[in-house]
């Protein structure tokens, strides 16, 4: 399904994304960050945060290093209440991810993974794969929800394709 340079790029492609996304929001108002766009979790921080919480989580099942949130899923969107108290906790979760990924293995890839799931209410399994490529997924949902509530405000939103990840970063 997919080999350790996948996990590489896709775990760059996240940092290169947070550090586009950290500025423009750093730079709006306690108000505009907050105010509900009609995004899934409401605003621009609420979402920022959800996701920040959901990749703390995954990453805590992945490298178990990484502590976990200790709150649910409702409590996720108030993690931070600035964007730059978010945006120093995303940075560090980042290059987490970044140094978890570079020592990624095919043989990490095989097999499958369990955890309890708050959000399900049990013990789920899963192939490890699919949980990562879920992992990178949400990230990119999630990412894709705040780009359209920064371009619904008139403002210009980071380049997000792919192919434009810078090769040395």
């Amino acid at each position: 399904m997919i080999d350790p340079g996948y996990v590489r790029m896709m775990a760059r492609y996240n940092s290169w994304q947070n550090s586009q996304l950290m500025p423009l929001l750093q730079d709006m108002t306690l108000g505009e960050l907050a105010q509900d766009r009609g995004a899934f979790f409401g605003g621009l921080l609420s979402t920022a945060n959800h996701l920040l919480w959901g990749d703390t989580l995954w990453m805590s099942r992945f490298d178990p290093s990484v502590v976990p949130p200790a709150a649910g899923i409702p409590e996720s969107t108030t993690m931070h209440p600035t964007a730059g108290a978010w945006a120093a906790d995303r940075f560090r979760l980042d290059g987490k991810i970044r140094f978890w990924a570079d020592g990624v293995r095919r043989v990490d890839l095989k097999g499958d993974m369990t955890w309890y799931s708050g959000a399900m209410g049990r013990e789920v399994t899963c192939p490890v794969a699919k949980a990562i490529v879920h992992f990178f997924n949400h990230q990119t949902h999630h990412r894709g929800q705040i780009h359209v509530m920064i371009t619904g405000m008139g403002m210009k939103a980071p380049v997000s394709d792919l192919f434009y990840l810078p090769e040395d970063d």
